[in-house]
């Protein structure tokens, strides 16, 4: 993974950081995942498949963030699938998964459930989520986590009180559009929230994957609706408290997110033997910013738990 190290430059206006391809980000997309499909409650759900058939280690799912899809874990991955399964799934409304009437934990809880059998991680599998993904991570944990060897909660606000629950589902109601050509979409495409450094050849990898042509030209592959705050309506922080499996939290030390505020809230419902790790410098979307970072503090939580 050092073969090739980083060779980072800031721009003019200070905004973004950007790299040249490095060696490990080559050796990563080397390792061309298996595209699968299942039809789980009437709709079409897509994930990649990566690592060995048959191991007797537990296999990992990945769930991406809101709006994203599982191309955001393809550089993250293959760094674990040497002798385990590893998975990412599309969430229904988002990647190449089909789109549903209404969205939430309800129906993605069956989804990621469908992914873990079908790609065979094992009746002891990890799940790993980041954001969104987080959420619903601990929706699933909640419901599943005796059938889990532990989840991994990664940048995931739970604010005191009911902040959360009083945000507006409205905020994402904005009408789909359209753009004359794929250069132009993903020249618009950006991180949200926003933040002061990426690495751009990552951003353009997630970005090329985040787009469709339609009729009407080129658009987001995210259903609007897929996007809506309804898993903030849930006791989160009951879920992560009382969560049956083991668990673990990544955070961005510079995260939008993850305020001091947060982070002592988020504090109080781990426990003494949980591991809570924040990436140094790293903002929200600490994968496309600090990805060895990251993949180095995931292993150290898998080395702990014995897996």
């Amino acid at each position: 993974m050092n073969d090739k190290p980083y060779q980072w430059h800031i721009d003019n206006a200070g905004e973004k950081a950007k790299a040249s391809t490095p060696g490990w980000f080559e050796q990563a997309m080397a390792e061309t995942p298996r595209s699968h499909r299942i039809e789980v409650d009437d709709c079409d759900i897509h994930y990649l498949r990566w690592g060995p058939e048959i191991s007797e280690r537990p296999g990992l799912l990945f769930v991406h963030g809101g709006g994203a899809h599982a191309q955001w874990w393809s550089f993250i991955a293959p760094f674990f699938a040497e002798d385990r399964p590893v998975a990412a799934i599309d969430l229904s409304g988002m990647g190449n998964s089909g789109h549903r009437s209404d969205y939430g934990s309800a129906v993605h809880i069956p989804e990621m459930a469908a992914v873990i059998t079908d790609a065979g991680l094992g009746e002891s599998s990890v799940v790993i989520g980041h954001s969104f993904g987080g959420y619903m991570t601990m929706c699933y944990a909640n419901r599943h986590g005796d059938d889990l060897s532990g989840a991994v909660i990664v940048d995931a606000a739970i604010r005191p009180g009911t902040e959360d629950r009083d945000q507006p589902r409205a905020a994402y109601d904005q009408p789909k559009r359209y753009f004359p050509d794929k250069e132009t979409i993903t020249g618009r495409f950006r991180l949200v929230p926003e933040q002061p450094r990426v690495n751009k050849f990552l951003l353009d990898h997630v970005a090329a994957h985040s787009v469709l042509e339609e009729e009407q030209g080129w658009t987001w592959k995210f259903d609007i609706g897929a996007r809506g705050a309804a898993h903030f309506q849930e006791p989160l922080g009951d879920y992560v408290q009382d969560m049956p499996c083991r668990k673990a939290l990544i955070y961005g030390a510079e995260s939008a997110m993850m305020t001091p505020e947060v982070v002592d809230h988020m504090e109080t419902l781990f426990g003494p033997s949980d591991s809570v790790i924040p990436i140094p410098g790293a903002h929200h979307h600490l994968t496309v910013e600090q990805p060895i970072a990251f993949i180095v503090a995931l292993r150290s939580i898998l080395c702990g738990w014995g897996l």
